[in-house]
């Protein structure tokens, strides 16, 4: 009997002309594929029955995290190398003779057969699409996956959102450094000072909040749809000292109340608002900020193809999420009535920070295995590997957009230039 290798390399074969874009280790231990590609290992012929019950992403990607297939190496590496094939070559729709052959191949692989049990973790969501109880049990989903969790993944600071990196070709500059970089240039760009009302909708974890409410004397009203951060940001500022200056709700977008802030801000939020909903959210944020406030949104952006960031990460990661280009987001917002006055891509920011919480996972790996699970530790692993590969290959983006709601007159109150936005402040 010939190498399960061989066998499968000729399986596929009838889909994606010319040679394999990765080097196989089949069940059997038989290897096939170029010897310099990255090395995919089959324990199992589950892989190939999963592609058979589901082609595509989403079941290469259930193969990976339930352990029936498996990468040697770096993954992000591997993902780019075999996707940049992939694409170059662009797989084909075999007529029915050549569909009949793999069939054949696929029953002496041991291939065909009931599907096999779909891994833990896939998002359930019920009832109308960014109905309340919709988008909070989609936050749940994804944020409310353990406290505890974020703690090991993230730095001290609890930022789940693009850092910004002034230094990162210095060794003693840390993740903790670029995402307290970030906050500090948000609360320049809104220019808030002491006593200045900022609204923070999707606090997450509190960092932008506790920091404005202590290095900014900024009192905050942050809004978050998560129970979990709901209790976490509330303890933190007391813990932090700044609970005088803070007021956690727990509560919808749509269900902010009150007005007059000084500045507002939605620091990847606006991902999870969904697209048609989008222009009211603009409006709530106009409409909450007096004449001359500032708004400040750090968003993700996408093209058209897979606005939701492709069938894994809506299963498994952030279900209903909606990303669009940039410049329909400045449309949208400049439509509510604010005016926008900055856009500033921050794309490789962020793979560098993804790196750097990859960076984590693997090294907390025995203790995040040990917390979430194997399967969900793995679908956090092949998440972040494929986000990293996303922004480096401009497939996707992320800006912070600032803009303000003008006086009916046209006053603004901006500054003449952004010099002091990149400037190091002196924190009081």
């Amino acid at each position: 009997m010939r190498p399960a290798a061989d066998r499968v390399a000729q399986l596929l074969g009838h889909f994606l002309p010319g040679p394999l874009p990765v080097r196989l280790r089949a069940w059997d231990d038989s290897q096939a594929g170029p010897p310099d590609a990255p090395l995919v290992v089959l324990r199992s012929p589950d892989v190939l029955r999963r592609l058979l019950w589901q082609p595509g992403e989403l079941g290469l990607a259930e193969a990976y995290v339930t352990g029936d297939l498996d990468v040697e190496g770096d993954l992000t590496d591997a993902l780019s190398r075999a996707g940049r094939n992939v694409r170059d070559r662009r797989p084909t729709r075999p007529g029915p003779t050549s569909m009949a052959a793999a069939t054949a191949l696929a029953v002496r692989l041991s291939a065909v057969g009931p599907p096999p049990k779909r891994p833990d973790g896939r998002a359930r969501l019920t009832g109308g699409l960014h109905s309340v109880s919709r988008d909070r049990a989609g936050i749940s989903h994804h944020y409310d996956l353990s406290n505890d969790f974020y703690a090991l993944l993230l730095d001290e600071s609890m930022a789940y959102s693009c850092a910004y990196w002034t230094r990162p070709d210095d060794p003693a500059y840390t993740l903790a450094d670029a995402q307290r970089d970030k906050l500090d240039l948000i609360c320049r760009k809104l220019g808030l000072g002491q006593g200045d009302r900022l609204l923070d909708v999707g606090c997450g974890w509190g960092s932008l909040t506790v920091h404005a409410a202590r290095a900014y004397k900024a009192r905050v009203t942050a809004v978050t749809l998560s129970r979990a951060q709901h209790e976490f940001v509330t303890s933190r500022a007391v813990r932090e000292g700044v609970a005088d200056l803070v007021d956690v709700q727990l509560r919808h977008w749509r269900d902010i109340d009150g007005g007059g802030y000084d500045a507002a801000a939605a620091v990847e939020m606006g991902e999870h608002v969904g697209d048609a909903e989008y222009p009211a959210f603009a409006t709530k944020l106009y409409d909450v900020l007096r004449p001359e406030g500032r708004l400040l949104i750090q968003q993700m952006s996408r093209g058209a193809h897979a606005p939701g960031g492709g069938a894994f990460i809506e299963t498994y990661i952030a279900p209903d999420m909606h990303m669009r280009p940039v410049g329909r987001t400045v449309d949208v917002l400049e439509t509510a009535g604010l005016e926008a006055r900055s856009v500033e891509s921050l794309r490789e920011h962020y793979a560098t920070t993804i790196d750097a919480w990859r960076a984590t996972l693997e090294e907390r790996w025995i203790d995040i295995e040990a917390l979430v699970g194997t399967t969900t530790a793995r679908v956090w692993r092949l998440y972040l590997a494929g986000a990293s590969l996303a922004f480096t290959e401009r497939r996707m983006g992320v800006d912070q957009i600032l803009a303000v709601r003008p006086t009916r007159e046209g006053a603004s109150a901006m500054p003449a230039t952004p010099a002091d936005w990149y400037v190091t402040a002196t924190m009081p």
